[in-house]
């Protein structure tokens, strides 16, 4: 069996490692193409040295572009990259716009496609994401289920014969790396001046909370107010809109930094009092971690966070200090996101559907 793995942001890169790693257990033959949607160093290559991942067999170097830019010459390089390695499947992962068009490019020249991560709604049409994996389930001949919500989904949609529960992948990435950063801790918070539980973690990226010069003020003071130090490191698109705005990320009581590698990141979630984000991942990491986590939206995909109450949603800036400063959520032994074997469930489906 062959398989080409189409990739471009960080989140992306995180599924792939443990994939990567049951392909190669499993003597599957594996391309990898990175499209280059994410291309600062830090949101990209650290990701492929550090989860060892190796290097992507081919990388397209896209770049930054608006959605319709983005994806149109996604697809326009991805038909000539499929029919050179001709592989028995696509997979794609999550909702970028490089899973939308690795998806479009690979049904219309009659590849099977898989989708890990199938069956994840935010049910908010105004992001991008969302149309994203909406029409990637449709598409796709299989569909690589996180968490039972999702299969329901899928079930309700009417993709029930196509849909297959595997778990989360970035659980099995998660509690690896988690096993291995004991003595990494405290190190993001000593860099910044900080002390060890005596500072919240934030990261915010995403359109709606970042390309509104009104809302991302908004949302900066909210974070700069806080109680505690906000160690902030700082993903490209904010950094870029918080400049074209005139908004300073060192007020206050932020702390803003460059983006951290997956373990460093994972380290100072586990050394803050609570994560505050927007980021699908990082609400379920915190989730794992037994980290409680504010999310700076109107609604999550991750339903599951909510439900056992530790996430909680911050649709208004003013929201943001109260959530924080809630009492700590009772803890839990539901595993709604798998036992960290997911990726070796991904071999199986597509073995079996092969």
């Amino acid at each position: 069996m062959k398989v080409l793995s189409v990739v471009g942001a960080r989140p992306q890169f995180v599924k792939l490692a443990p994939v990567a790693r049951a392909f190669r257990e499993s003597g599957v033959e594996h391309v990898i193409v990175h499209t280059g949607q994410h291309y600062d160093p830090m949101l990209s290559d650290v990701f492929f040295d550090e989860l060892g991942i190796g290097s992507p067999d081919i990388h397209l170097g896209v770049g930054s572009g608006s959605h319709g830019v983005q994806t149109g010459a996604m697809l326009g390089a991805l038909d000539a990259v499929i029919e050179e390695h001709a592989p028995d499947w696509v997979l794609v992962y999550g909702d970028t716009n490089s899973t939308l068009a690795a998806a479009v490019s690979a049904v219309k020249l009659h590849v099977r496609v898989a989708h890990l991560e199938a069956g994840l709604r935010s049910f908010n049409r105004r992001m991008p994401e969302e149309h994203n994996r909406v029409l990637t389930d449709h598409a796709a001949d299989l569909l690589l289920a996180p968490t039972e919500t999702a299969m329901g989904h899928l079930a309700s949609e009417g993709l029930s014969a196509r849909s297959v529960l595997v778990g989360d992948v970035m659980t099995d990435v998660l509690l690896r790396v988690r096993a291995g950063v004991g003595d990494r801790i405290g190190d993001a918070a000593a860099r910044n001046g900080l002390e060890e539980g005596g500072y919240y973690l934030a990261t915010i990226h995403r359109a709606e909370n970042t390309d509104d010069h009104a809302r991302l003020r908004e949302v900066v003071e909210a974070l700069a107010h806080l109680d505690r130090p906000v160690l902030l490191p700082a993903h490209p698109r904010l950094a870029a809109r918080a400049a074209a705005a005139g908004i300073d990320l060192s007020v206050g009581t932020l702390r803003p930094q460059s983006p951290l590698a997956y373990a460093d990141l994972i380290a100072a979630a586990l050394g803050s009092a609570g994560v505050v984000t927007d980021s699908g991942g990082l609400q379920k990491e915190a989730f794992l971690l037994g980290v409680p986590c504010t999310t700076v939206r109107t609604e999550t995909e991750w339903v599951e966070t909510i439900d056992l109450g530790w996430n909680i949603l911050a649709p208004d800036a003013a929201d943001i200090a109260s959530a924080v400063r809630r009492p700590r959520p009772s803890p839990t032994t539901a595993t709604p996101y798998g036992d960290g074997h997911a990726a070796r469930r991904v071999v199986e489906a597509l073995n079996a559907a092969s």
